[in-house]
């Protein structure tokens, strides 16, 4: 688990499958995310045992809250496609749980993975793409300390219209010096 007092990190459980279909057959949630077809409780469940005979290190964490009472599960984050030769990886995210949007939740997520990333799996570059039409995700990514690589033109389809796609990313040298390295790591409850 990779946590700190407040959010954690855990690995996927078939029991989490449901949340899932829930939060990717909603289109507010789907707009800034690359899929676009609804999808059942079978398909998510055929998705998972695909997904389990990936490595371990790609398999996607179930981001959770510290609430009064226990932890709730918000949405998930993941390594995607990781090149152990140039050491390098794709970062993907979702927050379903729409209560949770704009508390900086899955800024302090990418910020957990990346840590996870750079300092236990000896990455040196994590990238991703987003929507140009998504500012709050252009913000969050920014935060984290990813930089503007270039632009994917109308590299995906969305409601009848083109949409340029942003490739972004971060090295671990910039991660280090931005302080945010250090900042987790004199958090009192993080591990990794």
């Amino acid at each position: 688990m990779i946590s700190t007092d407040t959010l954690r990190l855990r690995a996927m459980t078939r029991a989490d499958l449901p949340l899932f279909v829930n939060w990717l057959n909603d289109p507010e949630v789907i707009k800034g995310l690359m899929h676009y077809v609804p999808i059942s409780l079978e398909d998510e469940e055929a998705w998972y045992e695909s997904m389990r005979k990936r490595p371990r290190e790609e398999h996607p964490l179930m981001i959770e809250v510290c609430t009064t009472d226990d932890w709730e599960p918000i949405g998930n984050c993941s390594l995607m496609d990781i090149d152990w030769r140039v050491r390098q990886a794709e970062f993907g995210i979702v927050i379903g749980a729409k209560q949770h949007w704009n508390r900086g939740f899955g800024t302090s997520a990418l910020k957990l993975l990346l840590q996870h990333g750079f300092h236990t799996l000896n990455l040196n570059r994590i990238y991703l793409r987003v929507h140009a039409t998504n500012p709050r995700a252009i913000r969050s990514y920014e935060k984290a300390g990813f930089i503007r690589e270039g632009i994917l033109r109308q590299a995906y389809y969305q409601n009848g219209a083109y949409v340029d796609v942003i490739l972004m990313s971060v090295l671990r040298s910039e991660w280090e010096e931005s302080g945010d390295a250090d900042s987790l790591a004199k958090d009192k409850g993080s591990s990794a």
